[in-house]
């Protein structure tokens, strides 16, 4: 009795499911990490947002103390922004926290402090 070589049905379809689960696990992997890559660049845009923002502070004149907003566009995105001017024991410093916020968002995307000092030419 000859018989013949080859894989039975049964076989091809156990085979097929191990491939289709591990195409899912890795499409589910890939997922992960588009959308973690996606919270990266908003984090990095932001955080340079507040940098500028910082900057831009301390290249000004001496700050008065209080709350401002503001907006920006970097990145091809809307950007909000809050800055707060803080006294310090040292009336020749100031503290300043910014905060940048996604569009309309209501948790800040990213934050930074800062401190300035008024110049010491007279």
């Amino acid at each position: 009795m000859n018989r013949a070589r080859g894989f039975t049905l049964i076989e091809v379809l156990v085979a097929l499911a191990v491939v289709a689960l591990a195409l899912l696990a890795l499409t589910r992997a890939a997922t992960v990490q588009v959308r973690s890559f996606d919270g990266l660049r908003e984090r990095t845009l932001a955080g340079w947002v507040a940098a500028n923002t910082l900057a831009e502070t301390r290249l000004a004149a001496f700050p008065s103390t209080g709350r401002s907003e503001g907006r920006t566009r970097l990145g091809d995105r809307d950007w909000r922004w809050t800055r707060e001017v803080q006294s310090t024991p040292n009336p020749g410093i100031r503290r300043i926290e910014v905060r940048v916020f996604a569009a309309d968002a209501n948790e800040p995307s990213a934050t930074l402090s800062g401190f300035v000092g008024r110049s010491l030419s007279p």
